[in-house]
């Protein structure tokens, strides 16, 4: 009915304040009742969200604290260089390797496989002219099971990986993407940021950095 003297117009939307809610936060969102609204957006309605929880994957601190003078002989890199750009911050799994300069067909044909849990390096030889990673190669390693991507090089779309439920660390962001004109190595053992990352070997990455196992990790009861 009227209000303050005014009719509402009968074209008019009607805009309710509704909540969209993750696991870790709770976000308001603006929709629409009247689809055939000039106003109309599908983005108002259709949000995806992460749910991911990186709480499955132990502190690098507590793991430095419970095992850094064990015989697993552990090695640990702090965040130095690297960024984290991934929806995840904290992940950890069995370490995949693959070597390339500047151009990444051996990254797609990799993240296009099953991950089953584990974590790709990458070694792009620290290269700043190039993306050796962009969002639909990440979206495979979300899709495909992998729990992170560390990369010593650079990456693009940053905007659109930080939205998806994986790992992504690497040197900085290009938004040049990289040639297709070498395959590159893969299963190989690289070295680069002061640790060795072998094949088979367990990575744990949070943001205060990384560590590097020869066995899977577990953190002593504090009970």
């Amino acid at each position: 009915g009227p209000r303050n003297g005014r009719a509402r117009r009968r074209d008019a939307p009607e805009i309710m304040l509704v909540t969209a809610i993750s696991r870790s936060r709770i976000v308001p969102v603006l929709t629409q009742s009247r689809c055939a609204s000039p106003l109309y957006s599908p983005r108002y309605t259709h949000i995806k969200m992460s749910t991911s929880s990186s709480s499955s994957s132990p502190a690098t601190a507590d793991l430095c604290d419970d095992h850094v003078t064990s015989p697993t002989r552990l090695s640990v890199m702090g965040s130095g260089d690297f960024r984290d750009f991934g929806g995840v911050k904290s992940f950890h799994g069995k370490v995949e390797t693959v070597r390339c300069f500047e151009s990444n067909p051996i990254v797609r044909k990799t993240l296009q496989e099953p991950g089953n849990g584990r974590v790709l390096v990458v070694d792009g030889g620290g290269s700043n002219r190039v993306a050796i990673l962009g969002d639909m190669l990440a979206k495979f390693a979300q899709d495909n099971g992998w729990k992170g991507i560390v990369v010593n090089g650079c990456i693009r779309d940053s905007k659109v990986i930080g939205t998806l439920s994986v790992g992504v660390k690497a040197r900085g962001t290009h938004p040049l993407k990289s040639a297709k004109t070498h395959m590159g190595e893969r299963g190989i053992t690289l070295a680069f940021g002061g640790l060795e990352f072998v094949p088979g070997h367990w990575l744990y990455a949070d943001e205060d950095g990384i560590v590097i196992s020869e066995e899977e990790l577990k953190l002593e009861s504090k009970l």
